[in-house]
C-alpha cells in the first residue's frame, strides 16, 4: 500500500487558511502598505468550477477576487498559482480513478498571468491547448511558450 497522499488529501492539509496579513516588507517595495489574502485550497477550487465554458480565468484574477472578497490589498498569486495546481491534479485522480464529480473542476480554464498555458497540469500543455481548442479558444505559440489568444477578451470573474 502506498503511503503517498493523494491530491485531495493535499488540499485539505491547509486548515490555517485563509488569512489575510501585513503584506511582508520584502513585497512592499513593488506592492506597497496594505494586506495580502492568502487563499485556501477550497477558495481557488470554488473560482475554477465557476468558469464556464467558452470563457476563461488567470490565477492573478482569481488572486485579486479572493482579494476583494477578504478586503485586502492584494492576493497571494503563488499561493493561488501552486493550489490552482493541486486542484488541476486532485480533478484528474478523481476522475481516472472514478470518485470524481463529472464533468469535475475545469482546470484547463485557469491560464497563467498574461494568459499563459500551464505545463505543470496534468498532460501538460498538450492537454490543455485540446481541451482549449475543443472549446473554441485559439492557442499560439510565442517562443516556447503557449498563450490563448485574445485571452483576454475572454476573461471572467470568479465572484
Amino acid at each position: 500500500m502506498s503511503t503517498r497522499k493523494g491530491w485531495r488529501d493535499r488540499l485539505a492539509g491547509y486548515p490555517n487558511l485563509p488569512n489575510v496579513k501585513a503584506i511582508p516588507p520584502a513585497m512592499r517595495a513593488r506592492h506597497g502598505e496594505g494586506t495580502i489574502a492568502t487563499p485556501s485550497p477550497a477558495e481557488v477550487e470554488e473560482a475554477m468550477r465557476g468558469v464556464p465554458e467558452g470563457r476563461l480565468a488567470t490565477v492573478l484574477g482569481i488572486g485579486a477576487d479572493i482579494a476583494a472578497r477578504h478586503q485586502a490589498t492584494i492576493g497571494c498569486t503563488v499561493t493561488t498559482a501552486i493550489f490552482a495546481h493541486m486542484v488541476a491534479h486532485a480533478t484528474e485522480e478523481a476522475m481516472t480513478t472514478g470518485a470524481g464529480r463529472a464533468p469535475g473542476t475545469p482546470y484547463w480554464r485557469t491560464l497563467k498571468i498574461g494568459g499563459e498555458l500551464n505545463p505543470k497540469y496534468p498532460g501538460g500543455i498538450e492537454a490543455q491547448m485540446s481541451r482549449l481548442e475543443a472549446e473554441g479558444h485559439t492557442v499560439v505559440q510565442r517562443g516556447k511558450r503557449y498563450f490563448v489568444e485574445d485571452f483576454a477578451r475572454k476573461l471572467v470573474g470568479t465572484r
